[in-house]
């Protein structure tokens, strides 16, 4: 008997892995936990300042992160989608994501970590492209010491970056990159203006515009919380977008192109096929 492995497709568009109900499921439990992760601040009272922000619940929540991306992995395992190759190749892709962190250096809106999120969820689908997002930006905390009670928060990004570049409509040559590129540079911009979210309501600012007011309705300090993100975070992301924009529209092309060889080479969710 002999065994060989099929691949499920080698159209440039086609997903590799394609979601199965039980992943569906720990994907949607790990987003509404970031989901209320980032809003329950907005219908309560947050105690503390800037510094202090989700100090008592960050940790919490990635503690919880962290089990439903690794069943999420084991989940695909069990079904049959990946093997060890794609957990490798994700393990690969996520060094390389935190490799990319390093020369950003502090500048503002040089974050070329975000360009390798987008064209690798593109290939590897949305399971996996959520859990590379999540695991390079812990992978990047790791190694530039930036571990904090904001971790958690941009896991979670990072991670929606991914997934959403997976649902991206099929596309081919130029129509690819440009979909990738305005994708890349709108992911970029809700990114920056998610992230505001995580702190901003513990930011003490007194009686200003910007400040959020605890008790208020909730159109009017989502109405505030628009005016910070316009006034003190928007300068960071629109170069963010265009660097990242930009990285897609020079590199795209290539870096898609090895995904899809490395993945059609390892034939990551194709069934076996016993042969006489």
């Amino acid at each position: 008997m002999s065994a060989g492995r099929v691949p499920a497709s080698s159209r440039p568009g086609a997903v590799v892995v394609q979601l199965r109900p039980r992943a569906w499921i720990l994907l949607l439990a790990a987003s509404a936990l970031g989901l209320v992760a980032f809003c329950w601040p907005l219908l309560a009272t947050p105690r503390g300042t800037e510094n202090l922000a989700h100090a008592g619940d960050a940790p919490w929540v990635f503690v919880l992160l962290v089990p439903l991306l690794l069943a999420v992995v084991v989940s695909e395992l069990a079904e049959g989608l990946i093997d060890a190759k794609a957990v490798a190749l994700l393990g690969v892709l996520a060094a390389c994501g935190a490799a990319l962190r390093l020369p950003a250096g502090g500048a503002a809106g040089f974050e070329p970590v975000f360009f390798l999120l987008v064209p690798a969820g593109r290939v590897l689908g949305r399971g996996l492209g959520f859990v590379l997002g999540a695991f390079t930006l812990f992978a990047s905390a790791l190694l530039t010491g930036g571990v904090g009670p904001w971790l958690p928060f941009q896991m979670f990004g990072a991670a929606w970056i991914g997934f959403f570049a997976g649902c991206l409509p099929p596309a081919r040559g130029r129509a690819e990159i440009a979909l990738l590129a305005g994708y890349a540079a709108v992911a970029s911009l809700a990114y920056g203006l998610l992230l505001n979210l995580w702190f901003w309501p513990f930011v003490a600012g007194g009686d200003t515009a910007i400040s959020f007011v605890p008790g208020a309705p909730l159109a009017e300090n989502l109405r505030r919380f628009w005016a910070f993100h316009l006034a003190t975070s928007l300068g960071f992301d629109i170069p963010r977008a265009v660097f990242t924009a930009t990285f897609v529209v020079v590199a795209g092309r290539p870096v898609l192109g090895a995904l899809r060889r490395a993945t059609r080479r390892a034939a990551f969710g194709a069934p076996v096929e016993f042969a006489g």
